[in-house]
């Protein structure tokens, strides 16, 4: 039987990436139930045509006419609005692509879980921000939930058929970004346009700036400690500048099994689609020969303070990582509007870190008012900063 489909944020490159793994197995492998996206109705409209699912979703209800008018005669039902993203999230689709960005996505992953099916998660706030949260909904209702970002599929797939008893170390790579070998001084002067270059992955800028501070890695080590059977002192990140290697596992035996790829999504996305099989991508094999190579390096915390913060946050636990994500989401916005310079994002979700405290959250609305909060705070902090 085909496998029913939905894509949370079909618009975006993981939605776009997903939808193109779907269409390369042609008709009969996969139905879609449902497709959404924020406010493009364009994109939206274009995908919902081509792929003809049971029903598109915009976010913001003031595009819905222009979404109905788009999709005339097509049979496609057109809904609008934050609860009807969330109604989408829990209709009886297989597998669910949660690739909504920022804190947005959290009650349609919550609502996905619920379900009980296979949610393929991209995003990160959603274990960030209510990691056990997240995770006893799963285990409630039953849900599978698989990771798509690229390190923590790599992970996955390190980890097939092992016991928790058996794991030593899990070990997530980063490239180091583009200013892995400036200086303080050099990295105080950095400019947005230097920052976003990131030099192996396409990307777009908040997470290109995440990589260049390191944060996205501290970010990372959250999310692994919510998806594997490991506590936080066995979670560590390794610069490797060629981005092959994507993960590593070690084992209690000394082993250390790693996954390498190509640095194209729609590797991690094929593995999740098809799971607990593997399909085909259009993705080039590696040629070990031209990549000669493999560095690796331990990361820089004094050039580097995000991932020391993000270390931080989750021994700390409670609402702190919620705390870091809405604080870097502030301090990164001001980067890139260039009200800040690049080495204050990280001194920015410090200030904010410890200037709040809230009461760990129990549910989704109480993430929600934290992240709100924290975010209120990291711009009275940023706002005190002059460039």
């Amino acid at each position: 039987m085909a496998r029913r489909i939905t894509i949370l944020g079909a618009t975006g490159s993981v939605g776009r990436s997903t939808l193109d793994l779907i269409e390369r197995e042609g008709e009969g492998a996969f139905e879609i139930v449902a497709l959404t996206a924020n406010s493009d109705v364009a994109g939206l409209a274009e995908l919902a045509r081509n792929f003809r699912p049971e029903r598109a979703v915009i976010g913001d209800p003031a595009r819905f006419d222009e979404l109905k008018a788009a999709l005339a005669g097509t049979n496609v039902a057109v809904s609008a609005g934050r609860e009807a993203i969330i109604e989408a999230a829990g209709a009886q689709a297989d597998w669910t692509m949660a690739a909504i960005v920022g804190t947005a996505g959290l009650a349609p992953v919550m609502r996905a879980l619920e379900g009980g099916g296979i949610v393929a998660l991209a995003n990160k706030e959603a274990l960030v921000s209510a990691g056990a949260l997240m995770t006893e909904a799963a285990r409630r209702s039953g849900a599978t939930l698989l990771p798509v970002d690229s390190e923590h599929n790599a992970v996955f797939q390190c980890l097939h058929g092992a016991r928790a008893a058996e794991i030593r170390r899990i070990i997530l790579t980063a490239s180091g970004g583009p200013f892995r070998t400036w200086t303080l001084d050099e990295m105080r002067a950095a400019t947005p346009e230097q920052a976003v270059a990131h030099p192996n992955w396409s990307m777009g800028a908040k997470i290109s700036v995440d990589s260049a501070t390191l944060m996205n890695k501290g970010l990372e080590l959250i999310e692994a400690y919510h998806l594997f059977p490991v506590k936080a002192d066995q979670l560590e990140a390794v610069v490797h500048p060629q981005s092959i290697v994507h993960s590593l596992v070690e084992y209690c035996d000394g082993s250390l099994l790693a996954q390498l790829g190509p640095a194209d999504m729609r590797v991690p996305i094929a593995y999740t689609l098809a799971w607990p099989q593997r399909m085909a991508t259009p993705c080039t094999g590696l040629d070990l020969a031209t990549i000669a190579r493999l560095d690796f390096e331990a990361p820089d915390f004094e050039r580097f303070p995000a991932l020391a913060l993000a270390r931080q946050a989750l021994a700390e636990g409670g609402a702190k990582p919620a705390i870091l994500n809405a604080a870097n989401e502030v301090a990164v916005a001001s980067y890139l509007a260039r009200s800040i310079g690049f080495l204050d994002i990280a001194a920015i979700v410090g200030d904010v870190m410890a200037a709040y405290d809230p009461p760990t959250p129990a549910t989704i609305e109480a993430v929600l008012e934290i992240d709100a909060e924290a975010r209120a705070v990291a711009r009275r902090v940023t706002g005190k900063i002059h460039v």
